[in-house]
């Protein structure tokens, strides 16, 4: 029996494109919010990091004694971040600060955003004036600052790291002081009270053996110290010659934003510019007291995770990446290279894996691996010139092609030093540790898609017309990583 396989009927899926390295060179968490203006276009990155190599900036308030935080008096008089920013414009708003216990009896709770009354949806949470937010133009704007910085070396996140950093240094003379002592006060912790793994020790980091998160998680670290490192070489520039930069204008730092707003992968409210103010307006009731949520964007709970501290079990937009290249030394790689192209695939593709989407991805695989297992001369050419791109299949060849599926999905689960049901059981005990809580959750969520989506390629095996038929030879099959 023969069967047929077309290209053109997958969807063309781009490799991702890696987010920029922001080094946070400042001894305190930040978190960078994007706004939405309708002056700036829909774009939308939340990033929170926490710089782990030393740049040190006094400040004399806020101590570690031995490993416990101690607050001095000095601190205590100078009330907290809501009251200032009233002291400084931020008009009446429908949302408190309260406290959350830190999972470390060593460091003070941190704070989050409540609704200080019943809220319904569409209601405004808050409204903070732009002289409240902390912007690049600001940055940019400081001549001692401007001197430090090159837009050829620096990202734009790092200028506003930068900028506390200076700020912190200044202690009481800075006006964002007290937005530097809340930001001290989160110690790189999201919502969950949990750090971004980026500050996680090796033994923590243990915890993801066999999710590609980790290797991810490594590589973004090393990213951050490139760029600290390149505090050294920075170029000196008046600040005149910064004023002639054009602008992303994309980020932002907003006081009452994230880290003490939640994030929820479905919530639909944002942050967005509204005239000379950034406003939340909720998407959702909540009764008093209710922490408020806000986007986190299109992530995946690799990138929650590595951005925020924290997954979502019910996040539509999770997702394990395959990828899978034409083999270089095959004969016929160029020409397969070219009907690829000719089809929007590259000659190393990468597919998303959606959570409950599984055999939607692996139908998307298989047209391009099919590609990848034709070696007869005259079938290539069939190929090449018809006007549908159709490899013509045999029964063996699709039973190898899906072999190595399975074979790939099978190495993958086996990478993981715990079962899904172990996982599972972990999950239960209340007193597991923080970090190895959320993840292990991760890692249950990426054994959970790939046993989908190697059931996916079980029953495809089994509805093969005679299932004992022998896979064919491949000496060129397409690489899976």
């Amino acid at each position: 029996m023969e069967a047929s396989c077309s290209l053109r009927s997958s969807k063309f899926i781009s490799p991702p494109i890696r987010p920029p390295h922001h080094p946070l060179s400042i001894a305190s968490t930040i978190s960078i919010s994007v706004i939405r203006d309708p002056n700036f276009g829909s774009s939308l990155r939340l990033v929170r990091r926490k710089n782990r190599f030393s740049i040190r900036v006094s400040s004399s308030d806020t101590l570690v004694a031995g490993s416990r935080e101690v607050v001095s008096k000095k601190e205590e008089d100078l009330g907290d971040l809501k009251s200032w920013m009233h002291k400084n414009g931020l008009p009446p708003c429908k949302v408190i600060l309260k406290e959350k216990p830190s999972h470390n009896e060593k460091h003070r709770p941190i704070h989050y955003v409540a609704a200080s009354e019943d809220l319904q949806a569409g209601d405004a949470a808050f409204s903070v004036p732009n002289s409240l937010v902390v912007t690049l133009e600001r940055v940019l704007g400081n001549e001692t600052i401007a001197e430090l910085l090159t837009t050829n070396k620096l990202s734009e996140l790092a200028c506003l790291a930068l900028y506390l950093m200076y700020e912190k240094k200044q202690g009481k003379k800075s006006f964002w002081l007290p937005y530097i002592r809340e930001l001290d006060r989160q110690r790189g912790r999201g919502q969950l009270a949990v750090e971004s793994p980026l500050l996680w020790s090796e033994t923590e980091l243990a915890y993801l053996t066999g999710s590609p998160t980790k290797a991810e998680i490594l590589e973004r670290a090393e990213g951050i110290k490139r760029e600290y490192n390149e505090l050294d070489t920075v170029w000196f520039m008046a600040g005149s010659l910064f004023q002639k930069v054009s602008l992303a204008r994309r980020f932002a730092l907003v006081p009452l934003g994230p880290p003490l707003l939640a994030y929820s992968s479905k919530c639909k409210a944002m942050l967005a510019a509204v005239d000379d103010a950034v406003q939340l307006v909720v998407d959702r009731p909540y009764k008093a007291g209710e922490s408020i949520v806000v986007w986190c964007g299109p992530q995946p709970n690799s990138k929650l995770l590595i951005n925020y501290g924290f997954v979502d079990e019910d996040n539509p937009y999770d997702r394990l990446v395959v990828e899978a290249a034409l083999n270089t030394e095959d004969p016929q790689y160029q020409d397969k290279r070219m009907v690829a192209q000719r089809n929007g695939k590259l000659s190393v593709q990468v597919f998303h894996v959606h959570a409950g989407r599984e055999k939607e991805a692996i139908s998307d695989m298989l047209p391009y691996l099919r590609l990848g297992y034709v070696s007869d001369t005259s079938e290539m050419q069939s190929v090449i010139s018809s006007l549908g791109p159709i490899c013509p299949v045999s029964p063996c060849m699709e039973r190898a092609v899906l072999d190595q599926l399975a074979d790939y999905f099978k190495a993958r689960l086996a990478g993981y030093p715990a079962t899904l049901s172990e996982d599972e059981a972990m999950l239960t005990d209340y007193n597991l540790h923080p970090k190895k809580r959320v993840a292990t959750q991760l890692v249950r969520m990426e054994k959970k898609m790939l046993n989908a989506c190697l059931q996916v390629t079980a029953d495809m095996i089994m509805l093969l017309p005679d299932v004992t038929v022998s896979p064919c030879p491949a000496p060129y099959a397409p690489l899976l990583n």
